[in-house]
């Protein structure tokens, strides 16, 4: 679909359909982002266990950089979505210029930095002997190609803010198709080991990442990028910069967050923590038609407010929030009829069984909550207010649950179920805190002007 029908559909055409055809590829490109991990996992559990050892040591990391470069995607998205709704097409382009240079030299400086902190780093998550080693050499290369990791993000934001969330999801399959193709080549048959899975990566996602954005520079329709667009510009970069940093900071304290959730569910013991990682995971791939409806409405939300119709932007919130629920019911239900088969696909551990089982009914049966959270999530950050999606992405975790996960901890005999009950609970609460930012609305009022003519 070209940009100009794409753009009519979004703020003209029927508000299910919309949504659909936004959120599709984005559940799509969502799912082949996890066949980066799954595939990188694989081959390394070839070479032994302490090199998974290695790698899930030092994720948080690399998931706490990721938020970082997560942040600019986020207001380049919704800048460029009001812009493209108000149509201005040569705003618009400013952003996105200014969106490839800041990211690229953003993440540059943060990985040279990161390089040669890596070995501190690592010790300080208490990595020692091989497990340190292997580590060290993956994390450092990681980090040295955080450029390709950013600009990517970039890339995605500019196509998505335009809504065009196809274009994203063909560029990150074609990255995993080559990076499935380079593990085993340069982990085995080169014997590079663990830096084989970081090579991997940094090469798919490079060779992607440049050829994406070299497409940016010959398009015939939309933004069409020049060189003088790449240059600083101090106007455009504050706003984005402005944008950005509440969800920057939001999403990588979420993950400094989850983190510490880690600590204090490994203190119920290695059953607990292995019943709550098997449940995220099965749980992680019935959220992801909400998480890609949340994205999809950042979208359409931002590019309604731009055209100044804020009665489509609240049709787009409502009609999002019914198909997430429908979805999420429809899943959930299917799930907690059969949890314990489910997870005893992952276990024979009796323990681990029994507390995954019980964890896993009790989060399905509250997923719809998930459902409005992502909501919330998208509306805020789509608007640009993305000071409100920062309140409940750092509330959820550093308010509501870590506190009552302690509570629950040193006050009452619920033991190991402390940690779902407050995961219920922080959800719960959190749903009210965004509906009553929600109902406030100050997200209604969009954060770009059109140019003057």
């Amino acid at each position: 679909m070209k940009f100009k029908q794409k753009r009519d559909l979004i703020l003209n055409g029927n508000m299910t359909k919309v949504i659909i055809t936004l959120a599709l590829p984005i559940m799509l490109n969502n799912f082949i982002q996890t066949i980066y991990n799954l595939t990188d996992t694989f081959w390394v559990s070839k070479l032994g266990e302490t090199e998974v050892a290695a790698m899930t040591l030092i994720w948080p990391i690399i998931f706490f950089m990721m938020s970082l470069g997560m942040g600019v995607a986020i207001a380049g998205t919704a800048l460029i979505s009001q812009y493209t709704g108000s149509n201005d097409l040569e705003d618009a382009t400013e952003v996105a210029g200014q969106v490839i240079s800041f990211t690229f030299i953003a993440s540059l400086v943060l990985g040279v930095i990161g390089y040669f902190l890596t070995p501190y780093i690592v010790k300080a998550m208490g990595g020692e002997g091989e497990l340190y080693n292997r580590a060290v050499e993956f994390l450092s290369l990681m980090l040295l190609g955080l450029p390709t990791m950013f600009v990517f993000f970039g890339f995605n934001s500019i196509k998505q803010g335009q809504g065009d969330t196809v274009s994203p999801m063909i560029y990150g399959g074609l990255s995993v198709a080559l990076n499935i193709i380079l593990d085993p080549i340069l982990i085995l048959y080169f014997d590079l080991g663990i830096r084989g899975a970081a090579i991997a990566t940094i090469t798919a996602r490079g060779i992607f990442a440049l050829y994406a954005v070299y497409r940016l520079f010959l398009s015939n329709e939309g933004i069409r990028l020049h060189k003088r667009h790449l240059a600083w510009n101090k106007k455009v970069l504050t706003k984005l910069i402005k944008v950005a940093w509440p969800s920057s900071l939001g999403q990588s304290t979420s993950a400094l967050g989850f983190a510490i959730l880690n600590i204090f569910i490994i203190s119920f013991g290695q059953s607990t923590m292995a019943a709550f990682g098997i449940g995220n995971r099965i749980n992680s791939l019935i959220l992801m038609p909400a998480m890609g409806i949340g994205n999809a409405l950042a979208t359409i939300v931002g590019q309604n407010l731009g055209a100044n119709n804020l009665h489509r932007a609240k049709k787009a919130v409502k009609t999002s929030a019914i198909l997430s629920t429908v979805v999420l019911v429809i899943g959930g239900s299917i799930i907690f009829m059969i949890s314990e088969s489910v997870i005893g696909l992952f276990t024979k551990d009796p323990d681990v069984l029994s507390q995954g089982t019980f964890y896993l009914k009790l989060i399905v049966t509250a997923i719809p909550l998930m459902g409005f959270f992502q909501i919330f999530i998208g509306t805020f950050q789509g608007s640009g207010h993305t000071i409100m999606a920062m309140i409940i992405m750092m509330g959820r975790l550093w308010a509501v649950r870590i506190p009552l996960i302690i509570i629950f901890k040193n006050y009452t005999n619920l033991g190991a179920n402390s940690v779902w009950y407050a995961m219920i609970l922080s959800n719960a609460v959190i749903c009210l805190v965004g509906l009553g930012l929600y109902m406030t609305g100050r997200w209604e009022t969009k954060v770009v002007k059109k140019r003057a003519i």
